[in-house]
C-alpha cells in the first residue's frame, strides 16, 4: 500500500514530490502526481519504508505519553526562578518528583 508516512520516510515531502489520491472505489491510495526529480519509489520499498516508521513510532509512544502529563513549561519556569533566583527549592524539588513519578509510570522501552 503507497502511504505519506512511507515516502516521508524515504526522504520524499508531500506536495513537493509527490500527491496521493483516494481511490474513490475504495481500493486504497494512488500517485496523482510524481513531481520529485528521484525515481519513484516500489510499493514494496513504500511499505517496508512504513513499517520501519511505526515501529519507531511505537518505540516512542513512552515519550508521548510523558509529553501529555509533565508539568507545564510555565511551571517549571516559575519553579527555576523561585530556586535560582529567590533560593526556595520547594516548588523545584516538588515537579522533579512528579517528573520522577511520571518516568516510572512510562518506562523507556528497550
Amino acid at each position: 500500500m503507497i502511504t505519506a508516512k512511507g515516502l516521508i520516510k524515504l526522504g520524499f515531502e508531500p506536495d513537493i514530490d509527490f500527491v496521493l489520491q483516494d481511490n474513490s472505489d475504495g481500493m486504497g491510495v494512488f500517485f496523482s502526481g510524481w513531481m520529485s526529480d528521484k525515481t519513484q519509489p516500489t510499493v514494496p520499498e513504500i511499505e517496508a519504508a512504513e513499517a520501519e516508521w511505526q515501529i519507531e513510532w511505537d518505540s516512542q509512544k513512552y515519550a508521548r505519553n510523558r509529553k501529555a502529563e509533565y508539568p507545564h513549561l510555565d511551571d517549571l519556569l516559575v519553579a527555576l526562578w523561585e530556586g535560582v533566583i529567590e533560593e526556595r527549592m520547594e516548588a523545584a524539588v516538588e515537579l522533579e518528583n512528579k517528573r520522577q513519578a511520571i518516568k516510572i509510570k512510562y518506562p523507556k522501552s528497550d
